[in-house]
């Protein structure tokens, strides 16, 4: 009986180590889910190609913003040199002028004073003329003494320089000299534009006394205006003269406008940005000066390190790039990308690991297919 049962014991004993399986070679080791291994089929079919990081130039857009100016010589303030009294204006703001398009009328007591004085000098310079004649004929005959005779000269070039004084006065309101005589004596002047362009003031109204420092008007000449950007100290040495842009409005941000780099400012704000002043390649009239404008400039990075698109793939917000670790095997890396040109993209600071690997060029979207599908 005791055989029996010890028999049992051993028959269970050795029933139990019989059904113990034995555990495999990789059962310690944590399989990562960023590598994917293909078969020798699926590498044919996915038709991969690698390459490595390498340093290209890449162009990249620096973004601006500014407002429309207008050069000094195109913005022009319209005052009275003598002061007087405006008679009539028909100018509103945004009105348009023609060069030489009377815009103004003033009067006033001293332009009648001013036509009066010419004409009694202009009056008695024929007296002081025949005068200066005489003495000279009776000097050189020694019928005169020389004191007569320079007396009577001083008269008559003084007489000269009142003439051409009044004259230049009369010429300066506006006041031709040879259209006033006797019967011709204006207490107006007109007031005419100097330019083409419309009215931006309008700082005067009908019955006001203005004073010669007074501005009447302000004109601006719009086909010379200018796109005034603000640019930071570290951007600057990325810009030069000539260089194209692109600009556009807030209102309208698909509506283009080519520009050139005209002037870089080399004085510095309390802000640490300069003043860059471009041109318009096209004048268009609906950008009218103060109006606030974004710019695009394309610049160029020294040098940057950069892969072919395609070897950039993105999952879940990020982006990634396939790294060759072995026989048809592929580590998936993070990387942080920046400007795209020409069908190669930057990668921004990559360490020395990364510059040394070979990388999936073409055909890492089926390598993240078949990441995704053995995932499922």
């Amino acid at each position: 009986m005791k055989s029996i049962i010890y028999l049992s014991a051993v028959i269970i004993l050795l029933s139990a180590c019989g059904e113990k399986k034995t555990a495999p070679d990789n059962a310690g080791k944590a399989v990562n889910p960023n590598i994917v291994t293909l078969t020798a089929a699926q590498l044919k079919n996915a038709a991969i190609t690698t390459g490595k990081i390498g340093q290209r130039e890449i162009s990249s857009i620096l973004k601006l913003n500014g407002k429309i100016d207008v050069p000094p010589q195109n913005m022009v303030s319209i005052s009275v040199p003598l002061g007087g009294y405006l008679k009539s204006t028909k100018l509103l703001p945004g009105m348009h002028v023609n060069k030489g398009e009377a815009i103004a009328m003033i009067e006033d007591q001293q332009y009648i004073q001013l036509q009066q004085d010419y004409l009694t000098a202009k009056a008695r310079i024929g007296y002081l003329e025949n005068e200066y004649n005489r003495q000279k004929d009776l000097n050189q005959s020694k019928a005169s003494s020389d004191k007569v005779f320079q007396q009577a000269e001083a008269e008559f070039r003084s007489q000269q320089v009142l003439i051409r004084s009044l004259a230049e006065k009369l010429q300066l309101i506006g006041i031709n000299v040879r259209n006033i005589n006797v019967s011709k004596i204006s207490r107006s002047v007109n007031i005419y534009s100097p330019i083409n362009g419309f009215v931006s003031k309008v700082n005067v109204n009908i019955g006001k006394y203005v004073s010669p420092t007074d501005v009447l008007f302000e004109l601006v000449n719009p086909t010379d205006i200018h796109l005034a950007l603000k640019v930071y100290e570290k951007d600057l040495d990325k810009l030069y003269i000539g260089q194209k842009l692109v600009a556009y409005t807030n209102n309208e941000p698909a509506k283009k406008h080519e520009a050139e780099i005209l002037l870089i400012g080399r004085d510095l704000s309390a802000d640490r940005n300069a003043d860059v002043h471009c041109h318009f390649e096209t004048y268009d009239k609906t950008l009218v000066p103060g109006t606030y404008m974004n710019a695009e400039v394309q610049v160029k990075n020294a040098q940057a390190y950069a892969i072919a698109n395609d070897a950039i793939v993105q999952f879940e917000g990020k982006q990634y790039i396939y790294k060759v670790i072995g026989n048809r095997q592929y580590e998936m890396t993070e990387v942080k990308t920046g400007e795209t040109e020409n069908g190669f993209t930057e990668i921004i600071t990559p360490n020395n690991d990364m510059l040394s690997g070979v990388y999936v060029t073409k055909g890492a979207y089926s390598l993240l297919m078949m990441m995704k599908n053995k995932a499922e």
